[in-house]
């Protein structure tokens, strides 16, 4: 039937029979005969002819359009398969978030080395923007970074983990009772943002955006100077359950990050290109996600 699909598509592509069968190096009567095979295996009419032209029904239409899709998986899927087993070294591009920490990560490319020996892995790091560019540039293949945007459909998205959100504040002006906060109680002190020169517009919109944040910000390079200014209650620090750890507990106080009464939540995805999903990419993503289970 694959055959046949192709004699079809080549058909309306080119709005002629005999276009279509030099096209696809066949006589005309034997592609006018797959035709209609094709559609007496289908049991519907997919052209309706008209002297010596024709006009694609509905189902020819949806059946053009979904056969290209199919066709294309298909030829997507013999090209893997044949990469499974060529000797040449295979390479694959992985990027991770930077500020995650890279224990699940490099377990991940340790188990994957030994189980793919033939496939030569290469790494790059950076803040989310940085990898989605690298993702969309080619530079990687897959990346593992945080949910910023709506999920889209041009990319596999394969979920990991999740963590939640929370506040870095002052342990001499807030009390210790409190174990959580609504991010509205801090508009007047200042957001603490880590953040590069050329990451800083991004994170602010972010932040803004997505978190509701409705401080002013102050920017700093490093997780000390963040720390810093929040034990002295010059600002406060947004991070998660991962990235507390890089914070001392008895300089700054932490309390969960809400919404209203809804705790607000990171989510940590693997993301790939549909149109470069591979099994080489799949396994590691696989692998990736086995770590977090």
């Amino acid at each position: 039937m694959f055959q046949q699909m192709q004699y079809f598509i080549s058909i309306v592509k080119n709005h002629s029979f005999t276009q279509a069968a030099v096209e696809c190096n066949i006589s005309q009567s034997a592609i006018s005969q797959q035709m209609k095979e094709l559609e007496s295996r289908l049991g519907v009419k997919l052209l309706e002819r008209k002297g010596r032209s024709f006009e694609v029904t509905q189902a020819g239409q949806y059946f053009y359009t979904h056969s290209q899709d199919i066709l294309e998986d298909v030829n997507q899927l013999v090209d893997n398969t044949v990469k499974i087993v060529k000797e040449e070294q295979i390479e694959l591009k992985v990027g991770y978030l930077r500020n995650f920490g890279t224990t699940e990560f490099l377990q991940t490319v340790s188990k994957f080395s030994e189980e793919f020996p033939q496939v030569k892995i290469k790494i790059k790091s950076g803040n989310h923007e940085e990898l989605y560019d690298y993702l969309r540039n080619g530079q990687v293949d897959l990346n593992f970074s945080d949910q910023r945007r709506a999920l889209s459909n041009k990319y596999v998205n394969e979920f990991l983990t999740d963590s939640k959100f929370m506040l870095e504040i002052s342990r001499a002006t807030f009390s210790n009772d409190r174990t959580q906060m609504d991010i509205s109680e801090l508009a007047d002190i200042p957001c603490v943002l880590i953040a590069d020169n050329d990451q800083q517009v991004t994170d602010e919109e972010y932040y803004r955006e997505i978190l509701g944040v409705r401080s002013d910000f102050v920017v700093v390079k490093s997780y000390d100077e963040a720390q810093i200014l929040v034990a002295s209650n010059q600002g406060y620090l947004i991070v998660n359950d991962r990235t507390q750890k890089q914070l001392n507990s008895d300089i700054v106080k932490t309390v969960d990050l809400m919404n209203g009464k809804q705790q607000m939540i990171q989510k940590y995805y693997a993301y790939w290109k549909a149109d470069n999903s591979g099994y080489y990419i799949e396994s590691f993503a696989e692998l990736l996600k086995n770590s977090f289970a």
